[in-house]
């Protein structure tokens, strides 16, 4: 592995645990056994690191809500698919991360809430569409409203104001969210198929005990 794509995957994992803000460059040098001054051939300073990290997990984002478009059978899998990498994102990440981002690296947040607010939006709007086809997602409702809200509520889970860190646990509070999402835009063949895929995920959960 090329010293660049280690200095990026190590700083990645340091600030998905610790958060942005609390990990410094040293650290990231000292964990790789290499010298402060090495990481600084490769990036400037650590907003531009901050930026190259942001940049490939957009991208893994970016490939994930394809991949799970593409190898779904019908609407609501796609979003289980969805849940299932969630959860993975989830119980690795420091839930400050977004915080961080926002107040001490303006820049590169702005760049997520772009991607956020077009790719990311789009994806929810094609998989209401596509769940509206396949008859499976009511129709009576408006698809720009209800896609901006499944967006924004995604993200509640990461919020210190409404879900304290410490007393809510962000995974429970993700799933609780996309479970109340589903249920309140289903048809009566659409709740069939929840259900299905409910059974499924506890049976594969148990198994893997």
């Amino acid at each position: 592995m090329e010293m660049k794509e280690r200095i990026q995957q190590k700083a990645r994992e340091l600030f998905m645990r610790y958060g942005f803000r609390s990990v410094t460059m040293d650290e990231i040098a000292g964990q790789l056994g290499i010298s402060k001054k090495t990481v600084y051939q490769f990036f400037e300073d650590k907003d531009s690191l901050v930026e190259a990290v942001m940049q490939k997990e957009m991208d893994y984002m970016h490939n994930e809500c394809v991949r799970q478009m593409h190898e779904s059978q019908n609407a609501i899998e796609e979003l289980f698919l969805d849940m299932e990498c969630m959860e993975e994102v989830v119980e690795s990440l420091n839930p400050q991360i977004l915080f961080d981002l926002e107040k001490f690296y303006p820049s590169t947040f702005e760049k997520f809430k772009k991607h956020k607010n077009s790719f990311l939006l789009d994806i929810v709007r094609k998989n209401i569409q596509r769940g509206i086809q396949e008859e499976l997602y009511r129709s009576d409702f408006d698809i720009d409203i209800v896609s901006r809200f499944r967006l924004e509520s995604s993200f509640l889970a990461f919020s210190q104001e409404t879900y304290p860190f410490g007393k809510y646990n962000p995974l429970q509070v993700s799933n609780e969210i996309y479970f109340l999402y589903l249920h309140g835009i289903t048809t009566p063949k659409g709740k069939k198929l929840i259900e299905k895929y409910i059974q499924q995920r506890q049976k594969n959960k148990s198994l893997a005990v």
